[in-house]
């Protein structure tokens, strides 16, 4: 079973709030992995949207997304194209 972990930049206007932040639950939630979200002080489910917005990850701050499943490359390819994407 694979485990991978990533640094990731918030590159969204918004970070990781509301629209942002349900879109990643959501996308998420397609996977059997197990995602854990973590900034310097938290670490939170990834499936979870109060967890997601309890991170409070603003644009420009980094993240770091952990991934362990046999989906684990597809959904960290998913999940990254939310955080960087700019919209």
């Amino acid at each position: 079973m694979a485990l991978i972990e990533k640094k990731i930049v918030v590159k969204n206007r918004q970070g990781l709030h509301a629209r942002p932040a349900a879109l990643f639950v959501q996308i998420a939630n397609k996977f059997d992995s197990r995602i854990t979200v973590k900034n310097s002080q938290d670490a939170v489910n990834g499936k979870s949207i109060m967890g997601i917005l309890m991170l409070g990850a603003e644009k420009d701050s980094e993240i770091t997304i952990e991934i362990e499943g046999h989906d684990a490359e597809l959904a960290m390819s998913e999940l990254e194209k939310i955080v960087t994407s700019e919209e």
